[in-house]
Parts: C-alpha cells; sequence; structure tokens
C-alpha cells in the first residue's frame, strides 16, 4: 500500500528559488535584446553559474586533497564535473522541489512472515543529506517499487537544524518497515544522512539491532572541509574535528562499525579530503572518479544494495 509522502520546506524553498531565477533569466533575456553587449553578458553569468559553482567545488576538493596527500594533484576533472552538473540540475532543479511526491513511500498492508525463502520482502529505509529531501531518492524509488520491496524515505526537518533532531524521524520509519515486514530494515544514507543514523543509533538503546545493515554514500562520517563555508547547526557539526563529531565517535564501538558499508569516491566535491567519508573499522567501497550527488546513482553500488536485500 502506497503512503502518503510527508511535508518538505525545503521543497517550497527550491520551488520559490528555482521561479526567481527562471524569472531573472527571462529578464536578462528580454535585456539582452536592448542592450546587446552588457544583457548577453549578464545572461552568460546567469548561465554559467550553478556549474561554475561546482566547478569550484572541485577545484577545492583537488587542491585539499594534493595538500592532505590523499590524491595526487592532477588535471581539472571535466568528465566528472560534468556528470555532476547534469546530475545535480536533475535533482534541485526537478526531484527535489517538483517531483518528491512522485513516489510515495511503499508499504504492505499486513506484515510479511519473516522467513523471505526467495529474498524479496526486506524493507528499505532512504535517508537523504543536506539541503536535500526525499525527492532526491526518486531513481532508487522507482525500483524499488518496480520489485515490490517496502521502502520508506524520509524529509529531514528541520532543514538546517541539528543532526540530533532527526532521530525520531528515523525511528518511526525503522518502526513502520519492522512492522510491516517482520524483519529490520536495510538503511540507505547517502551525505548527511549517514551521521542522522549514526546519532540515532547513539540515541536509541538496542537501535543497531534495529536495523540489518547500513550502507552510507559520501557521509562525512569525519567531517568534510566545506562545511566551513556551511550554514546551519548541521553544517557546523560536520566541520572536520568539531565537538560533535567527536563525541558521537568516542561512543561507538566495533559493533557498530560492523554494520556500516561506506562508499566513498576520490571525485567527492562536497566530502573530502578523501578518505573522510569512511567510518573506520567499517567496510569501505571506493569508486573512484565520481561526485557527491552522482555517487548515489552509481549502477555498481546500486547493484549491490539491491543484491543485499536478496540476503
Amino acid at each position: 500500500m502506497s503512503q502518503s509522502a510527508p511535508h518538505s520546506s525545503l521543497a517550497r524553498l527550491q520551488q520559490t528559488l528555482g521561479v526567481l531565477l527562471l524569472m531573472i533569466g527571462v529578464g536578462l533575456a528580454a535585456w539582452s535584446l536592448r542592450e546587446p553587449v552588457w544583457g548577453a553578458m549578464a545572461l552568460i553569468l546567469w548561465f554559467v553559474a550553478q556549474p561554475g559553482l561546482l566547478g569550484l567545488q572541485f577545484v577545492l576538493a583537488g587542491w585539499v586533497n594534493a595538500c592532505e596527500g590523499v590524491v595526487p594533484r592532477g588535471r581539472f576533472p571535466w568528465a566528472v564535473w560534468w556528470s555532476e552538473v547534469r546530475t545535480a540540475a536533475r535533482v534541485f532543479g526537478v526531484w527535489q522541489p517538483w517531483a518528491w511526491r512522485a513516489f510515495p513511500d511503499l508499504l504492505p498492508v499486513a506484515a510479511i512472515p519473516a522467513a523471505r525463502p526467495s529474498g524479496g520482502h526486506r524493507g528499505v529505509l532512504l535517508v537523504h543529506g543536506f539541503m536535500c529531501n526525499r525527492g532526491l531518492w526518486n531513481p532508487w524509488l522507482a525500483e524499488l517499487r518496480r520489485r515490490q520491496h517496502p521502502v520508506v524515505a524520509v524529509n529531514l526537518e528541520p532543514v538546517l537544524g541539528p543532526i540530533d533532531a532527526y532521530g525520531p524521524t528515523l525511528d518511526e520509519a525503522v518502526r513502520r518497515l519492522t512492522a510491516a515486514t517482520g524483519e529490520p530494515p536495510l538503511v540507505v544514507a547517502h551525505s548527511m544522512g549517514g551521521l542522522a543514523v549514526r546519532a540515532w543509533l547513539q540515541a536509541t538503546p538496542g537501535a543497531i539491532d534495529r536495523v540489518a545493515h547500513i550502507v552510507t554514500i559520501g557521509t562525512p562520517h569525519s567531517g568534510t572541509w566545506l562545511a566551513r563555508f556551511g550554514h546551519g547547526a548541521n553544517a557546523a557539526q560536520m566541520r572536520p574535528g568539531s565537538a560533535w563529531l567527536t563525541a558521537l565517535a568516542r561512543t561507538e564501538g566495533a559493533a557498530v562499525a560492523a554494520k556500516f558499508t561506506c562508499w566513498h569516491s576520490d571525485g567527492d566535491n562536497i566530502v573530502f579530503p578523501f578518505g573522510t567519508a569512511v567510518l573506520p573499522g567499517s567496510e569501505a567501497r571506493h569508486v573512484p572518479g565520481v561526485g557527491h550527488v552522482a555517487l548515489a546513482f552509481n549502477a555498481e553500488l546500486m547493484g549491490d544494495v539491491l543484491g543485499r536485500l536478496r540476503m
């Protein structure tokens, strides 16, 4: 049975920004008809702003990785950048603001027995990252629904709130999936979402036994250099060496890390330097040359996660 999608203040914000940017673009196009030189220059700057910002992120990531000695300095990764530009345009321009309710949660009406001879009914919890909503997961939701896997994709609110505040949302989602399937769900978390899962595990007694496994994708387990430019309580918590990250790591044992598989890339333009997206003691999976958002849709990664549902 499909469940209605939750509230998303981020969707409204991105809708407003999208309409505003479109109006600015139309205005600049009209201006260029009267002022061909200055209008055209302004229109070009408007058009390249988002790709340019992504390009700056890749430059910073390459510089920090080289300074840290974790990735040799090389040429600008044009192919990786272009893939990230196209992926980010779909995610932030379409899926999250306008199509975040296109694929509602899917839960069966009655509980499915725990015994799964065909391995087909384990539930999946999808947890997005910073400045995102459940629309990020649209390709995953479409595929999981096609395979009839119970799935819940949450919205983490407030958008700029502390990461600890997302615990009740995750707890409720795990409860719903377990009640519907009769067994612990598989958790898949992108970026900050992985930290939200870790915070929930730390704050909730017995939570580690309520999930089958946790897959994180580009999660800044040791923080990210770029977080120094972020706004909000959650961005501050993701700064390398923050008191919050230090305290979280101090409370975790080997049993927690053993539950994690951490996918990361040396091409990540958001979570760097390279290696910070791996939780010490976890299973690390490296995908070379993939941007931060595009990593969530990597074919090898998705294939591995879908394979885990048959275990």
